[in-house]
């Protein structure tokens, strides 16, 4: 979010800078009004994602207006990844990815800590092997 808004800001303001100060004031303050509207919708899109283990399953849910519930057997999974890009990187997080061979929705478990995605994922990897099915 602060990647998209600032250099709007910055930018905005200065191309309405020529036009007048007024301006950049208006547009300063729709600019804030908008980046509290993004980061009320960041938290309350970040509460809605919740994972579970279950015996036999993992349940994934997330979804803010459309609710999903994905159940993924573990003997079905094939690949469990930890993933991290530079923002997770830098705010020490990182995203646990499942794949299995007919996934149709998005089966990840984003924000984790590092140290709780690496300890899901070897939790995960090992119930898979335990549960294999035959394909």
């Amino acid at each position: 979010m602060l990647a998209v808004l600032v250099p709007v800001l910055l930018l905005g303001g200065a191309a309405l800078w020529v036009v007048g100060w007024v301006w950049v004031l208006v547009w300063a303050v729709l600019a804030a009004a908008g980046g509290a509207v993004g980061w009320w919708a960041a938290r309350a899109v970040r509460a809605t994602w919740g994972y579970a283990e279950g015996e036999t399953d993992l349940y994934l849910t997330y979804g803010l207006l459309t609710r999903q519930l994905v159940v993924i057997p573990y003997g079905r999974m094939q690949v469990v990844d930890v993933t991290s890009d530079l923002l997770e990187q830098t705010l020490g997080m990182a995203t646990v990815q499942v794949r299995t061979a007919a996934t149709t929705a998005d089966s990840r478990i984003p924000g984790l800590r590092l140290d709780d995605a690496v300890q899901l994922r070897d939790r995960l990897a090992a119930r898979s092997e335990t549960f294999s099915t035959g394909l």
